[in-house]
């Protein structure tokens, strides 16, 4: 949490070459000066204090470089919102071509305000327990705590007091749903705490006879049942969905109740959430029938589908080497075991599967025999030697 300014712009950047932290801060200044006009130029506005240090974290790899920008902003909302905007216009940054995306913008008095509340809460705890004061007059916000405070903590995981013992859990997303099904006596909760499974529940679901994932009605709940999914596997017995836009620490005693005696099997609740999701991407961005320019090395690739037997495929590697042949029962696994993959070729018709596997894999290209219609789905660019 920052001591100066309001706001923190928090923004991801990759290349695909090495730079260092000066090219970055140099492309920042430089290339954003002139495009947000007088009043924001980021120059004058860090020498008068509205716009504080330009942090830079890189981390080079295989001679890319990914890495976190951080600005801090003393300015209103709006100039803040259009400052991170104008960080996403930069696409190169020396002779590397670029790729900044804004994550979030961090209200740092929000962030303040949490840690005020967490701690006051603490505080409060141990003024009790010395017996020292009843604390009447707190604000209802840090009282809450009195009687909350059979919630425990696992592993850094905020959860009710019966998880280590019962023979079912239910993880919901965060501490505030652990703390509203406590309200209504429901004492088997375990908060994920936001994206990113950690090992401990992993074990500690494998544990149970039943495991049940509650989560919000909007497409982050549906995102974290697909990623508790990849990672908990068959452990995960169960599935109960809030009402549509809604957050499970905002329901009812009622709704709570209702939604956990409909759960679904998870199977069938995943299945059905991943096909939402897909027509979900298909209709915001479509599934790309227009045909890019085909890059250069994507046409030498085409030596490799001579003589190549009918659905078996070829992974390229970053330093344009190809595999051996591929049979198609073994792509999948043979993509997950490959690091640095940039392309793919296949002998027969670029299908979903095939878009699919090449995803998961972050291969950006793949040369086929044949495709349909679609010629761009997800992040994946399909051609085939009549597009040359």
């Amino acid at each position: 949490m920052s001591k100066e300014g309001k706001y923190i712009i928090h923004a991801s950047i990759r290349t695909d070459g090495t730079v260092a932290r000066k090219d970055v801060i140099g492309a920042i200044f430089g290339q954003t000066e002139g495009l947000l006009g007088d009043q924001l130029q980021l120059r004058k506005l860090q020498r008068t204090g509205r716009i504080g240090h330009v942090d830079v974290v890189l981390h080079q790899n295989k001679g890319q470089v990914q890495g976190e920008i951080l600005v801090t902003s003393s300015l209103d909302q709006v100039s803040t919102a259009v400052i991170g905007a104008a960080l996403e216009t930069i696409e190169r940054i020396g002779p590397c071509k670029s790729s900044i995306k804004v994550k979030q913008i961090e209200n740092i008095r929000t962030a303040k305000r949490e840690h005020v509340i967490d701690r006051a809460k603490q505080l409060l705890v141990n003024l009790v327990n010395s017996g020292t004061d009843e604390s009447k007059n707190i604000l209802d916000e840090v009282r809450s705590v009195l009687t909350l405070n059979t919630e425990i903590e696992l592993s850094g995981m905020t959860a009710g007091p019966n998880v280590k013992n019962s023979e079912a859990i239910i993880i919901v997303e965060g501490r505030n749903d652990v703390r509203n099904l406590l309200k209504y006596g429901i004492k088997n909760a375990i908060a994920t705490m936001g994206s990113g499974i950690d090992s401990e529940l992993v074990a500690l679901a494998k544990t149970k006879k039943v495991v049940t994932a509650f989560l919000d009605g909007d497409r982050g709940g549906k995102l974290l049942l697909l990623e508790l999914s990849g990672k908990l596997g068959k452990t995960l017995t169960h599935v109960s969905i809030a009402p549509q836009s809604r957050e499970v620490e905002h329901l009812e005693g009622k709704v709570i109740t209702k939604c956990l005696n409909q759960k679904e099997v998870s199977s069938k609740a995943v299945a059905r959430i991943q096909v939402e999701i897909q027509k979900d991407d298909d209709e915001t961005v479509g599934t790309g029938t227009e045909l890019l320019e085909v890059p250069e090395h994507v046409k030498e690739w085409a030596t490799h589908l001579e003589g190549l037997p009918r659905n078996k495929a070829i992974i390229i590697h970053e330093d344009g080497t190809a595999s051996e042949p591929i049979g198609a029962s073994n792509l999948k696994e043979s993509l997950e075991e490959t690091q640095g993959a940039q392309g793919l070729v296949f002998a027969g018709k670029i299908n979903d599967k095939i878009f699919d596997y090449a995803s998961g894999a972050g291969i950006e290209n793949v040369l086929g025999n044949s495709r349909g219609n679609t010629s761009r789905k997800q992040d994946v660019q399909a051609f085939s030697p009549k597009d040359f």
